[in-house]
């Protein structure tokens, strides 16, 4: 007779040995990572004792490969060995021989590309909390979040990202402008509907989560309240769990109106008077639109305002120089 096993000693069990295979994972990913920045260390060492040192160098990786190729294998081509050489320049600054590298080596060779090191530092610590895949990773680069971050904070707290990666403890802290939704696939000049934008965010949830950052939890689509016989919808709502409230999201695929952010005040005020719990947080409500007057804005809102924004959306991902533009404007 077949013995039944309990779901919960399973589950345990199947558990540990997930971790147990996530450690060794892990920890092979750290021991690599460490070798290449010590054979990049050795490499430049042995470079800065020759006497031609651009001669001398090539000739020394050219021949390292050959040697390196026929004993280990794969993985020691002269491309490969001079990127060794460069993440230890990179990082021979920042880096002890005997830190930690916690993501992938794939990880890094994105990583390294990065000039500045505050904001090298500051992928790479996101990259690791967040448990950032390689896809992830370069679309957070490419996309400018540091940048986009930096907008938004003073001095101190752009000294921070550099150190502690971002740091969420109030609504601005979540607020991006512009928000990049290059992921939906729309063309920036096509004809779409406000709902064919926000059935494609459904379509695309895990990568519009990711660009609203840390913390989202999906709620709803078109959520429906009532009250003296009217019926209203949200387009979006969403909680965050960091900052322990709900986030209310319209779409406009037009410049926001006066209208737009009194109906949004209007949404806020509903959800923090009947939906939220005593111990939860004010109502955040965000309007993501093509564009924006942002005097208009600030005249509407509140001069204390800290619960409603407008941030505008952009549905192809800007060259720097066009997010520059973009931010100008």
């Amino acid at each position: 007779m077949k013995m039944e096993i309990k779901k919960d000693i399973y589950q345990e069990i199947h558990d540990l040995l997930h971790k147990a295979r996530q450690n060794i994972i892990s920890n092979i990913n750290s021991t690599m990572t460490k070798t290449y920045f010590l054979i990049g260390k050795r490499i430049v060492e042995e470079e800065q004792d020759g006497n031609k040192r651009a001669e001398y160098g090539k000739k020394l990786i050219k021949t390292l490969s050959e040697k390196l190729t026929k004993e280990f294998g794969r993985g020691f081509s002269q491309r490969n060995l001079e990127q060794m050489r460069t993440f230890y320049l990179r990082y021979s600054i920042s880096q002890t021989v005997s830190a930690e590298f916690k993501l992938s080596w794939s990880h890094y060779l994105i990583l390294m590309r990065i000039e500045d090191i505050d904001v090298r530092k500051f992928y790479e610590i996101e990259a690791f909390e967040n448990n950032w895949s390689l896809r992830e990773l370069k679309r957070q680069v490419n996309s400018s979040l540091y940048e986009r971050l930096v907008l938004s904070k003073d001095k101190e707290k752009v000294k921070e990202l550099a150190v502690k990666g971002q740091i969420i403890e109030k609504a601005q802290d979540i607020i991006k402008d512009p928000y990049i939704l290059e992921f939906l696939g729309l063309d920036e000049k096509s004809d779409y509907s406000e709902n064919k934008l926000e059935t494609e965010i459904i379509n695309k949830l895990e990568m519009f989560l990711l660009e609203l950052g840390k913390g989202f939890t999906f709620v709803g689509r078109q959520v429906r309240f009532t009250f003296d016989e009217k019926h209203f919808r949200i387009d979006l709502v969403f909680y965050n769990r960091l900052l322990k409230c709900f986030v209310l999201i319209d779409l406009k695929i037009g410049e926001v109106t006066h209208q737009d952010l009194g109906q949004m005040q209007m949404y806020v005020n509903y959800y923090d008077r009947c939906v939220k719990l005593p111990d939860e947080n004010d109502t955040i409500g965000i309007i993501i639109c093509k564009d924006k007057n942002n005097t208009l804005v600030k005249l509407t809102l509140p001069k204390d305002n800290n619960q409603i924004f407008a941030s505008r959306y952009t549905t192809i991902l800007p060259s720097l120089d066009e997010f520059k533009k973009i931010i100008e404007e």
